[in-house]
């Protein structure tokens, strides 16, 4: 696959790249980041691959991400108009303003409206509920944004961070009252963070939308800079020093658990055979899940972002991604774990759209045992 291998997002027209270019990293507001030349250099690199997909949020470096990219692109209707640029409202921007955030009528315009000044454009190609507020009705957050669409200042819309009854909530009223649909939904997804299968993931399938993962290195874990030596060191640092001293060491141990060891000897070992790094392994993994569109990828300096990259030239064969999968494999809450139990008792030895089962051990054997 290229950067340049277009994918429909969701249920919509709306043609993305494989790989996002996430702009949380753009500006150093947060302590942490790439200074904004750095960060144009960044855009520009993934652009000319043919990368057309950015992601960022009005909250995002106090709003300084947005202005870095209105600063390089927005006063720039031909590159801007070839670019899908995503950005989210509900973030809370002025301390003790109840306004600042959140999903209601009056905070989505202000939001925008700020959002279009910064990043110097007429419109957004897609606008996203950053997360799920639970004090403003739905009814009135996606009357907000149909209306918003159909003045032509979104393109179009979804959600991050929000509970999958909601999403189905939302998209069942927009189809009811003929407003405009959700077509993409940003969720937590990697190797390490996969409860998401649960529900989220099959009511995207089912609802038609597009899924754009963030944090696919589960914050640098599967980075390939930690080993099963570092949690054994963070072990040790914790027990000399104690719970308090040793809070670094704490924090590397518990993301170090056996079970995400297990996962990064998985991709490491994987990696080895396609001369890949755990990263790239990792991405490539993710990116072939179903629903997956386009993989939010963050990088504060060029190298990251070539290594970013290479993973779409990662091909994982069925046995490797099967592999991945085993190792990585989440405890669901109920009823997906009791579900796949019971799969026998519903299908009792028949085979289902390429889902085998065997013969429930209680069923009646034939007719004559049937009451």
């Amino acid at each position: 696959m290229r950067l340049n291998d277009y994918l429909t997002l969701g249920r919509s027209g709306l043609r993305v790249s494989p790989l996002c270019l996430g702009t949380m990293t753009f500006g150093h507001e947060w302590g942490w980041g790439s200074s904004p030349e750095d960060s144009c250099r960044i855009m520009d690199a993934y652009i000319e691959r043919g990368g057309n997909f950015l992601d960022t949020a009005n909250i995002y470096t106090k709003g300084h991400s947005e202005k870095i990219i209105g600063d390089h692109l927005g006063r720039h209707p031909s590159k801007r108009d070839r670019l899908v640029i995503a950005t989210k409202f509900c973030g809370g921007m002025y301390p003790g303003d109840p306004h600042g955030g959140g999903a209601s009528r009056k905070t989505i315009h202000a939001s925008l409206e700020q959002s279009l000044r910064r990043m110097q454009t007429d419109y957004v190609d897609l606008y996203l509920m950053h997360f799920s507020d639970p004090f403003t009705p739905i009814e009135e957050t996606m009357g907000t944004l149909d209306a918003l669409v159909r003045a032509g200042k979104v393109r179009y819309i979804g959600f991050s961070d929000t509970p999958a009854w909601r999403c189905a909530q939302a998209q069942t009223l927009a189809a009811f009252r003929g407003w405009a649909p959700l077509c993409a939904l940003q969720i937590e997804y990697s190797l390490v963070q996969r409860t998401v299968e649960g529900e989220l993931v099959p009511m995207a399938l089912d609802q038609g939308l597009g899924v754009t993962p963030w944090s696919p290195l589960a914050g640098g874990l599967l980075s390939g800079k930690y080993r099963r030596e570092d949690a054994e060191r963070a072990r040790a640092e914790q027990a000399s020093k104690g719970a308090i001293e040793g809070r670094r060491g704490a924090w590397v141990y518990d993301k170090l658990s056996d079970r995400n060891v297990a996962i990064i000897e998985a991709c490491a070992a994987v990696g080895r055979e396609h001369g890949a790094t755990i990263a790239e392994v990792a991405l490539a993994w993710l990116q072939r899940k179903p629903g997956v569109v386009s993989t939010i990828i963050g990088a504060r300096t060029m190298e990251q972002l070539d290594a970013n990259l290479r993973s779409l030239e990662v091909s994982l064969s069925p046995e490797q991604a099967a592999r991945l999968d085993e190792v990585s494999k989440p405890a669901l809450n109920f009823p997906h774990d009791f579900l796949n139990f019971v799969i026998n008792t519903m299908q009792n030895g028949s085979t289902i759209n390429g889902r085998g089962s065997e013969v429930w051990n209680l069923s009646p054997t034939g007719d004559s045992e049937r009451f």
